[in-house]
């Protein structure tokens, strides 16, 4: 199988290392120009980056690299994803090129690109550029220095501002805001801040190294202690490149992408023509139950934004996310998951119905989980096991509508791992086991 050099989002790695030295980013921008270019005779180009050390000489090094392309390369600075994604589409901008490790540690950076209509590129065109890359990594020195363009930035405030906070005044509401010393830094405080909110922003100074450090929806924990010391409204964390969100709700407690999906599946999903919310195999049961008592039901998809909005414009929903904070508001917001944008649709809920977040999240309740790894001398198809089949079957059969059996390997150890899933924690441990004895007979240890 040739290497891969795009992951599932984008190029991603040690920054000054393998694909992510400055002369490899500037030789994948040039074949990136040449593959997203063909054919367009006005190439323009948006780059950006979230705040590590490394991500001006990165964005500088992807500029070179499109310039050579006969790109003309603006950039926006410090930006969110979802943010250059966004005015990548507004601005219609033939390529946007994010220099960003999203919720990863700062020695980390990577490339993410877009095309024209804001979305992730297709596995075609990130073959081509491969191709390209595997034969070519001769470095573009010659290409011109981006142009900064200030003016970008306010208009993704506005967007944000007039659009997504239309008609919503956040006038005596407390909001305790971290921003995970990310690409969200600026912008984010100033969006609930103009909205009338008063903003309580928390690691919103990047310095370049302390990026999702102890901070963001990856680590809320000082987040959920500030909120219950100022008796905030609510509590928003982003992480580092600002496309997920989480929330803390009055009393400290964390509300976590089930939730979210939960409080605006319940709210909105009764009206919509399909009642579908799109959820990923990680989403707890609890969501579905929580959903499943207002008519609404649950599009189960494979793990990762690219498979929700998938089948967000395939089916035609409104709604899809993962556990991890990572909302798409359909169509709403161009398919492009936005964690400032998905604040600002769950405190609308709160507006509309008067409640405060700890009530309306409170419909939803994760069921226990149980999880178990098993030592396997071999990786077969666990379909094609019979016996490991028709225990599953039986399984779920027991738990019904509210549990459920997730069982796979490790992509890196020689284990397969079981996960059941259901309302009572006894009854899903003595299943977890049974599988697991019966993998571990089956697979040989």
């Amino acid at each position: 199988m040739a290497q891969r050099i795009f992951g599932t989002d984008g190029v991603r790695g040690k920054a000054g290392e393998g694909w992510l030295t400055a002369g490899n980013v500037s030789a994948l921008g040039r074949h990136a120009g040449e593959v997203l270019g063909a054919g367009s005779k006005a190439r323009t180009a948006l780059v950006g980056h979230d705040g590590r050390r490394s991500g001006p000489e990165l964005e500088a090094a992807l500029a070179r690299g499109l310039s050579a392309a006969g790109f003309r390369v603006t950039s926006v600075g410090l930006i969110s994803t979802p943010g250059l994604a966004l005015l990548t589409r507004l601005r219609e901008f033939h390529v946007g090129g994010m220099i960003s490790a999203s919720h990863n540690p700062a020695e980390d950076n990577g490339v993410k690109l877009f095309g024209r209509n804001a979305r992730k590129l297709s596995d075609a065109d990130e073959l081509a550029i491969e191709a390209k890359l595997l034969a070519d990594t001769t470095p573009s020195e010659r290409g011109a220095a981006p142009e900064l363009d200030p003016e970008l930035e306010k208009a993704y405030l506005g967007y944000l501002v007039d659009k997504a906070g239309a008609g919503l005044s956040l006038a005596g509401m407390t909001i305790a805001l971290d921003c995970s010393n990310g690409g969200g830094s600026r912008i984010a405080p100033r969006v609930f801040g103009r909205l009338g909110a008063r903003v309580i922003p928390l690691c919103a100074e990047p310095d370049g190294e302390n990026i999702n450090k102890g901070c963001g929806s990856t680590h809320p924990e000082a987040l959920q202690a500030e909120v219950r010391r100022m008796g905030a409204n609510v509590g928003i964390a982003l992480d580092g490149d600002g496309d997920r969100c989480l929330l803390v709700d009055e009393r400290g407690a964390l509300v976590d992408g089930d939730g979210i999906l939960t409080i605006c599946g319940r709210q909105d999903g009764p009206k919509w023509p399909d009642r579908r919310v799109v959820a990923t195999v990680m989403s707890n049961k609890g969501l579905h139950k929580a959903l499943r008592e207002v008519g609404v039901g649950v599009l189960t998809v494979g793990v990762g934004d690219r498979y929700v909005v998938e089948a967000l414009e395939r089916e035609k929903l409104r709604l899809g996310g993962e556990q991890s904070g990572h909302i798409v508001f359909g169509d709403d917001n161009y398919m492009i998951g936005d964690g400032v944008y998905t604040a600002l649709r769950v405190l609308r809920v709160l507006r509309e119905t008067g409640k405060p977040l700890s009530e309306l999240a409170g419909a939803y309740r994760s069921f226990p989980q149980v999880l178990l790894n098993v030592r396997v001398a071999r990786k077969p198809a666990l379909s094609g096991i019979p016996a490991i089949v028709e225990a599953v079957a039986k399984v779920e059969r027991e738990l019904g509508d509210d549990g459920r059996v997730l069982l796979r390997y490790s992509g890196t150890e020689s284990l397969a791992r079981v996960m059941v899933e259901g309302p009572d924690l006894g009854l899903i441990q003595a299943h977890a086991q049974g599988l697991a004895k019966l993998l571990a007979a089956e697979l040989g240890t």
